[in-house]
Formats: C-alpha cells, sequence, structure tokens
C-alpha cells in the first residue's frame, strides 16, 4: 500500500502534469482564433498599377481601368470564331509579358514557353516578402506556405502547337497550373506547403482561407496567398457573348438597375500572412487582419452555375461565428458583384439577410464591388476585394462603387439598412474597429466569405534620437542597371517621404533586403548629401560619397570593421559578409517601409503572326543547330537576350 509521502508526490506530479496540459490546450485554443496578420501586399492591376498605394489612388478618384482589347497577343486568330465578341473592351495587363527572367535565374528561352501568370507570380511574391519587411533570402528553408489561385489561360495554344517544337519540356512545366507555386517555392527555397487554387472566380479567397486555416494549426510559420488572371487567349469573351453574358459595354455595373452582365479584366494580388502574436514578437508591420472566414459550396442549386441565395447566407454566417463578431459591428461588405441581372440581386438579399437587420440608427452596411473599377478579375477577384478593403480602412475612406445609375428593381432594399456608396464616404471608427466582409462566389459553386479588421493600435514607440551621423545607405542589384533603377527608386521614394529618419532607412535597407551581386553604398553626413549621392549613383556617375563593388569578384574577403558602419559598407560592397545585427546594435532604429526590388523586365512573347514554321521544322538534334534555331525561332540575339518583336 502506498505512503502518505508517495501519494502526496503523486498527486503533485499529477496537478503539475493538469496544469501543464491546461496550459496546451489554453494555447491551442487561443491559436484557433487567433486573428491573423496581414504584413505585406504586392498587385499588378491594369493602367500600370504596380502597388497598393496606386491602387488605392485608383479606388479614391472613383476611376475605371477599361481599354480596348489587346493588338499584341494576335486573338484575331480566335475572336474570329463562332461569332467572336460583341465586346472589345476589357482591363488588361499590356505589358503582362514582360518579366525580370535573369533575376529569377531563367533561361529568356524557358521564360518565352511559362505562362506569364507563373512570371508575374514570382515577381509579386518577391515584393510582398520585401513589404513586409523582410529579407526574401532569409526565408530559405522555412516552413513558409504558399496558397495561390489560378486557372490555366492555355498560354500553349497561342502559337497553334508549331512554335513548341523542341521546347515541350519547358512547355509542360511552364504550362501547368501545379507549377505556379512550386516554382516560387524552389526559386525562394520555401519548404511549407504549396498548393494551386481553382474554384474559379473564388479562387483568390479560398487560398487566403486555407492559409489562416493553415497558420492556426501550426502547420506554416508564414504564407503568401493571392491569385492572378492573365486572358492568354480571348475564349471568355467568345463564350460569353455566345451566352450573351456580358455588359453591352464591357463594364460590370453591380447592383444597379443598368447592369446588364459582367464584364472581363486581368489583375494579380498576393498577400503575406502571419499569426498576430507572431508578427509581433518578429517586429514586422501588421496592416489589418482577418479575423475570421469560411467556405461553402451551392450544393443542388437550381442550376450548376446559378448561385444560391441560402449557402450565401450560411457561408456569412459561418464567417461571422469564425470571426466571433456579430454583423452589426461590420461596416462595409466588399461583394462578389459582377453586375449581372440573375447574380446581384440574389446576392443582395442574402446582405440584406444577414448584415441587413438590426443595425445601429444611422449606421447603414456600405455595399460596393471593385468590379466596377478592375472588371471580374476572375481568379484574383478576392484579394483585389481584400487589397481594396485593406487601404480603404488605413484611409478611413469607403471608396465609391462606378456605374451605378440606381440601386436594381429587382432587390426589396427595404428589408434592411444596406447602401451603395455611389461617391467617396467617410469611414469612422462606431465604437468597434473598422471591419469588412469580402465575398467571391465561384462559378463552381464555392463560396467564401472573410472578415478583415483594422490593425490593432499600439502604443506610439518613441525613439530617443541622439546626434548621431546618418548610417550608409547599402543597395543591391542582379545588374548595373538593377542596381541604378534601384538607387532612382529609392531618391524618389526618400523625396515624397521626408518624414523617414535615414537611420531607419539605413538599417531597413541593410537586413530586409536581399544582397545581390552588384552593390553599392552611399556614405553621406546629412540627408541632402544622401539624397546626391543616390541622384549620383541612379545617373552611374561617380563621387567620393559612392562606393561600389561586386560580391564574389575578389578572391580575397576584405576584412570587416563591424565597429564602423561606413566601413563595414564598404567592405559588403567587395563581397564581405556582413552581420549587420552587430553593426547596429546599441543604436535607436527600425525597421521602416522601403521600395521593392526594380525589375529589369524584357518582353518573352511568342509571336504566332511570324511565320517560322520552316525554321521549326527543320530543328534538328545538333546542338549548336539547335542553338541557332532557337536564336531565330524565339527572336534572341547571340547572348539570349530578347530583340525586337516584328
Amino acid at each position: 500500500m502506498a505512503s502518505e509521502e508517495e501519494l502526496r508526490r503523486y498527486l503533485k506530479k499529477a496537478a503539475v502534469e493538469l496544469k501543464e496540459t491546461q496550459r496546451r490546450l489554453d494555447e491551442l485554443e487561443a491559436r484557433a482564433v487567433e486573428p491573423i496578420a496581414i504584413t505585406g501586399m504586392s498587385c499588378r492591376f491594369p493602367g500600370g498599377v504596380q502597388t497598393p498605394e496606386q491602387f488605392w489612388e485608383v479606388l479614391e478618384d472613383g476611376r475605371d481601368l477599361f481599354g480596348p482589347l489587346p493588338t499584341d497577343r494576335s486573338w484575331h486568330h480566335w475572336l474570329g470564331l463562332n461569332g467572336g465578341s460583341y465586346v472589345d473592351e476589357g482591363t488588361f495587363l499590356y505589358d503582362a509579358y514582360d518579366f525580370d527572367a535573369k533575376f529569377f535565374g531563367i533561361p529568356p528561352i524557358e521564360a518565352r514557353v511559362m505562362d506569364p501568370q507563373h512570371r508575374i507570380l514570382l515577381e509579386i511574391a518577391w515584393e510582398a516578402i520585401e513589404r513586409s519587411r523582410i529579407d526574401p533570402e532569409s526565408l530559405r528553408g522555412s516552413s513558409t506556405g504558399l496558397y495561390l489561385g489560378m486557372s490555366t489561360q492555355s498560354y500553349e495554344w497561342v502559337g497553334f502547337n508549331k512554335h513548341w517544337i523542341g521546347v515541350e519540356g519547358y512547355l509542360m512545366t511552364g504550362s501547368a497550373v501545379a507549377v505556379a507555386a512550386g516554382r516560387i517555392s524552389y526559386t525562394l527555397g520555401l519548404e511549407g506547403p504549396a498548393l494551386m487554387v481553382d474554384t474559379s472566380c473564388s479562387s483568390s479567397l479560398t487560398a487566403i482561407h486555407q492559409a489562416c486555416a493553415a497558420l492556426r494549426s501550426g502547420e506554416v510559420s508564414m504564407a503568401l496567398a493571392g491569385g492572378i488572371m492573365v486572358m492568354s487567349l480571348p475564349l471568355w469573351f467568345v463564350a460569353f457573348s455566345r451566352l450573351r453574358a456580358l455588359a453591352q459595354n464591357g463594364r460590370p455595373k453591380p447592383f444597379a438597375a443598368a447592369a446588364d452582365g459582367t464584364g472581363w479584366g486581368e489583375g494579380a494580388g498576393m498577400i503575406m500572412l502571419e499569426r498576430l502574436s507572431d508578427a509581433r514578437r518578429n517586429g514586422h508591420p501588421v496592416l489589418a487582419v482577418i479575423r475570421g472566414s469560411a467556405a461553402n459550396q451551392d450544393g443542388a442549386s437550381n442550376g450548376l452555375t446559378a448561385p444560391s441565395g441560402r449557402a450565401q447566407q450560411k457561408v456569412i454566417r459561418q464567417a461571422l461565428n469564425n470571426a466571433n463578431v456579430i454583423s452589426a459591428e461590420v461596416d462595409v461588405v466588399e461583394a462578389h458583384g459582377t453586375g449581372t441581372v440573375l447574380g446581384d440581386p440574389i446576392e443582395a438579399q442574402a446582405v440584406l439577410s444577414t448584415y441587413g437587420k438590426d443595425r445601429p440608427a444611422g449606421k447603414p452596411l456600405w455595399l460596393g464591388s471593385v468590379k466596377s473599377n478592375l472588371g471580374h478579375t476572375q481568379a484574383a477577384a478576392g484579394v483585389a476585394g481584400v487589397i481594396k478593403m485593406v487601404q480603404a480602412m488605413r484611409h478611413d475612406t469607403v471608396p465609391p462603387t462606378l456605374g451605378v445609375d440606381a440601386p436594381t428593381p429587382h432587390v426589396d432594399w427595404e428589408a434592411g439598412d444596406v447602401r451603395l456608396p455611389t461617391t467617396k464616404q467617410p469611414w469612422p471608427r462606431d465604437g468597434h474597429p473598422r471591419r469588412a466582409g469580402v465575398s467571391s462566389f465561384g462559378f463552381s459553386g464555392t463560396n467564401l466569405h472573410v472578415i478583415v479588421e483594422e490593425a490593432p493600435e499600439l502604443a506610439s514607440l518613441q525613439l530617443s534620437r541622439d546626434a548621431e551621423m546618418p548610417l550608409p545607405l547599402v543597395i543591391s542589384g542582379k545588374s548595373e542597371d538593377a542596381l541604378r533603377a534601384q538607387a532612382g527608386k529609392l531618391l524618389e521614394w526618400l523625396t515624397a517621404a521626408p518624414e523617414l529618419d535615414l537611420r531607419d532607412v539605413s538599417f531597413s535597407l541593410a537586413t530586409t533586403r536581399t544582397a545581390l551581386d552588384h552593390r553599392a553604398a552611399v556614405a553621406a553626413a546629412n540627408r541632402d548629401e544622401a539624397l546626391a549621392g543616390l541622384a549620383a549613383l541612379a545617373a552611374g556617375a561617380t563621387t567620393p560619397a559612392v562606393h561600389s563593388g561586386r560580391a564574389g569578384k575578389r578572391d580575397d574577403a576584405p576584412e570587416v570593421d563591424l565597429s564602423d558602419p561606413v566601413a563595414a559598407a564598404i567592405a559588403w560592397t567587395g563581397g564581405a559578409e556582413v552581420v549587420w545585427t552587430v553593426v547596429y546594435a546599441g543604436r535607436t532604429v527600425r525597421t521602416v517601409d522601403l521600395p521593392t526590388y526594380a525589375f529589369q523586365r524584357r518582353r518573352f512573347f511568342i509571336n504566332p503572326d511570324v511565320e517560322n514554321a520552316s525554321a521549326a521544322a527543320e530543328l534538328g538534334s545538333d546542338d549548336s543547330q539547335l542553338e541557332e534555331k532557337f536564336r531565330v525561332l524565339f527572336h534572341l540575339d547571340a547572348d539570349g537576350s530578347s530583340l525586337p518583336q516584328p
């Protein structure tokens, strides 16, 4: 029989184990509902929009980005089929085939065979990481995951097959949807899951939903999520023209009496995600948080592609429950809102039934759709809505929805307090954080709803600034041209933001940007000298304040004096390894936003209007002959760079 002492020891041990078990359960429960921080965003949208800031300017100004069909994709071969398209406008990435292949180590021949969607995803993934104030190279070997929405756009059919002779291996990987995320993981060395999602119109929001679940489960430490749409062929225009489902002028008019169909668009968006506690601990910016999300299916509705109002109401309620938020505390819904006569009334009624009831007096729900600006960007539509809402919260403004002559008469607008923002509206904080719901309802029947909330406020950090001189500005690029372009971007950035402290800029350049081969360091005693040094570097001029070099060019690495930041920076330009955390130790510095990498893009595209069938037919097994034929076929000069297209 156990003694009293043994029993006491057993009970004490059991109590400790029970306490530890309870702690772990509490951690798991907290993680399961923890908000997911959006730490960085990147995008490509029509109208030359390259950044979320440029995107916000379009939204706030109430502009649309519609333009004529591309003339350089040989679409006339396809528009002549089945009556073609009665719409000759949409929103297009006219530079979709421009790509910095050299930066990512991709041969020109392979770059031409790659679907342009793969290429753009590579660039915006890099930018989203940089905008999170993270050196992309520092993620190599990490459990960072990729969750991307995309559908095949048959780029391999652009050349009617005859241009692909001899490059079938590249074509296989270049056109496969499954490879798009894997290529990013391969390039950056990411070891978390790399998943491609195709639920049609809801693809990117499905990807974001999956990324949040993986973060909360602990499967990944960080995640990139988003989506893309570049139409290599105009088949959607032809198909929807046959169905008479396109707006006559190509422009969607969400929830409007004048709505007469949807309109197609292109675009891409990416967001960097991290558990909120991790983002705070790691010192990463928090632009907004995803409080909750939900997904479901229409099931056996009244048609394979017809929306289900019942399913839409259900997914909204599930998302609110997942976020632990009541509907009255959500201010805006960024709708699916495609401008169709059938879909919009069903969605509006679902929003009225869920968000429109029991609202505080004088606080209607605003219901808008970015498709009035961008058209329907399909697999990129959901992430475009998320970026729009994050920017709207950060600017305290609900941007207008365009093309609304009057609310559609096919909806009982008296059933709840929901309004359409036909003009710019202020977005105050009414007793709770600003929140928005974002919807995407897939052509496939897969429905998503996400609750986005403004970033939690933190006490402002007051740094004690001393009178020391600014620290050196270190810059690098994949080539001399890229280095100069990077200096030019930084010069423009600092000129537009005089409030930035150059010591913070110096620290951020050194610790949140990848060190590439071509390097320079600008040493200056004050801001004016720093700007002058950047201007000289951008112009390719020499000055005592600018020190240039190339990593790996010297056999012996220069000695590094970590106690002298300028000396360390000069050694770094010559290829020395510098532990920047030691250089900046004890200094009052913090990371700040900086411009992303200055990609040096060239055009990579097969022109099926150029008759190279004879050259393709003659391709043989001799390597030198094959190389020459490739140069002819792919319009390359001797060193592999692109020649002007005929």
